[in-house]
């Protein structure tokens, strides 16, 4: 406890004096009160620098705010996937195959007849993993909310139809595969050769060289 005031003899009063044990706990709780000080404001800090998400008043206009919630990087844009290589290429086609298979083809994959072709291993095929994935993609795209009612609507008339179409033409890159069900077939059709003024520049480029070399041995 504090020691009493006593008025000293000029009349005035003397200083409060606190025991020592008094004056650390003081401290102690002074410093405690400092260190949460601190800590509130850094957390007032992180919370305003983060934005709003988009479902909050401004969250759309990316507007800090109070959110609590630290900025996400944005998703990366989808590629082609022939544009891909390595492992980034084999997980997209695991990807894509357990769509094709759990669900395309599931859903919409009608029987296989000589005009409507299909191939156990049209992994093997680049056209077809290009084409299919791009319907995936677009899959994603028109099923995701944000394209609306009708998203799913559009998918089926302006991408399904036309890709399985071109797929599994009667003339298409998997004529030369399974065309009965019983009788499962896989056959990489050949494609058509280099241009004629690809495969001619080097052809041109060694007689260039042939005849310029007859040209020095003549001088």
């Amino acid at each position: 406890m504090p020691e009493s005031i006593n008025p000293s003899q000029d009349g005035g009063t003397e200083p409060v004096r606190l025991p020592d044990s008094d004056l650390e706990s003081v401290s102690a709780s002074v410093r405690k009160l400092l260190e949460q000080s601190a800590e509130q404001a850094l957390q007032l800090d992180n919370l305003a620098s983060a934005p709003l998400p988009p479902d909050m008043p401004f969250g759309a206009y990316g507007m800090p705010g109070f959110a609590g919630l630290p900025p996400q990087a944005a998703p990366p844009d989808p590629r082609p996937i022939l544009e891909l290589e390595g492992e980034e290429y084999e997980d997209e086609l695991d990807a894509l195959s357990d769509w094709v298979d759990d669900y395309l083809v599931r859903v919409y994959g009608a029987e296989v007849t000589t005009a409507a072709p299909w191939c156990e291993q049209w992994q093997e095929h680049a056209d077809v993993v290009a084409w299919l994935h791009a319907l995936w993609l677009a899959y994603q795209q028109h099923k995701d909310p944000e394209a609306g009612l009708s998203g799913l609507f559009v998918w089926h008339r302006d991408f399904l139809t036309h890709a399985m179409a071109a797929v599994r033409a009667a003339g298409g890159p998997l004529s030369a595969c399974m065309t009965d069900p019983d009788r499962p077939a896989h056959r990489l059709l050949p494609g058509p050769p280099p241009s004629s003024r690809t495969s001619a520049a080097p052809e041109e480029s060694a007689e260039s060289e042939e005849n310029g070399e007859r040209g020095q041995g003549a001088g």
